[in-house]
């Protein structure tokens, strides 16, 4: 996945910082000389970009929010060749899940009939073929295929697409946390199959790209699954209970040292490394992700691990 490294920021915008990948702007450049020129000026084909690069990133600003609106955490936004990543944290559950990936898309679906109406009122009709009788209208044109274009792709039911993932949080609410997404990553290994078939029938680098991409995803995901499957057979500690799933913490040296590296019991040893004496104050919860002050794990209402 993308980081910060290599990446300049744009801006930030309700607190949400905006990086652009410098391998954007030498894909950019490249699409916008070797398009087919369908327009009289090289403009139109900047302006075209643009507004792929608009279109994705309100698409990323809607994971964002909707993260927020159930109480989950937001950081960066990064645009890459590939799209772009809306770094989230939202709540363990697979409602909360659920609403900040499908928010995403919910804004291409938005944007469908706005286009459409701007397009008419341009005196143009959606068409692939048919010319548009206008620089305007074409522009419009191809802007409304290349967000209806974004929608369906991101919809795939492929992990780690949008689809793939809301895939497996409808899975969640009956099988479970890990074993959903055991079931989305193993999808998305069939759908990888098909990226790298298509790629080579149409002989397009970029699917074959974007198909490495998912197979190392759906490998991450499987890795994490068997590891969460791992953790909910756990024993739990008595005492404790994480103060956002109210989950109780389980036994054993599950926590490593930030300092030397080395495993413990952050609960055993009251958040001090044994080996290193390096004190923690915050621990995270390793059933739903969320760290917290040590002080903050309250045993009142503790459960044992809900959604393994």
């Amino acid at each position: 996945m993308p980081t910060r490294r290599g990446s300049f920021k744009l801006f930030t915008l309700a607190g949400i910082g905006v990086y652009v990948h410098w391998l954007w702007f030498l894909v950019a450049v490249y699409s916008i000389q070797f398009r087919t020129h369908e327009y009289s000026s090289l403009g139109w084909n900047v302006a075209e970009y643009l507004a792929l690069f608009l279109i994705v990133l309100i698409h990323e600003f809607g994971h964002q929010l909707a993260c927020r609106s159930v109480g989950g955490q937001t950081h960066d936004i990064i645009l890459w060749p590939l799209g772009g990543v809306a770094y989230v944290t939202p709540p363990q559950r697979p409602g909360a899940q659920l609403w900040s990936i499908a928010a995403g898309p919910l804004v291409n679906v938005v944007l469908v009939p706005v286009l459409t109406v701007l397009l008419v009122l341009a005196g143009g009709h959606l068409s692939i073929t048919t010319p548009e009788p206008n620089e305007v209208a074409l522009f419009l044109n191809n802007v409304w295929f290349i967000n209806f274009v974004l929608l369906v792709f991101n919809m795939m039911p492929v992990y780690p697409l949008d689809g793939g993932q809301i895939l497996r949080s409808l899975l969640w609410f009956v099988f479970g946390r890990a074993n959903s997404l055991f079931a989305a990553s193993i999808i998305g290994l069939f759908g990888v199959a098909g990226l790298v078939l298509l790629a080579i029938l149409v002989r397009s680098i970029w699917l074959g790209i974007m198909a490495a991409f998912i197979l190392m995803n759906c490998w991450s995901g499987l890795k994490q699954a068997r590891a969460l499957a791992r953790v909910a057979k756990l024993p739990r500690r008595d005492g404790f209970a994480c103060p956002s799933c109210k989950t109780r913490p389980p036994l054993g040296e599950l926590w490593r040292c930030g300092h030397c590296g080395q495993p413990f019991d952050t609960f055993l040893t009251q958040g001090v490394c044994p080996h290193c004496g390096t004190h923690f104050q915050a621990t995270q919860c390793l059933d739903c992700g969320s760290s917290a002050p040590f002080a903050a794990w309250n045993p009142s209402g503790a459960e044992s691990a809900r959604n393994p």
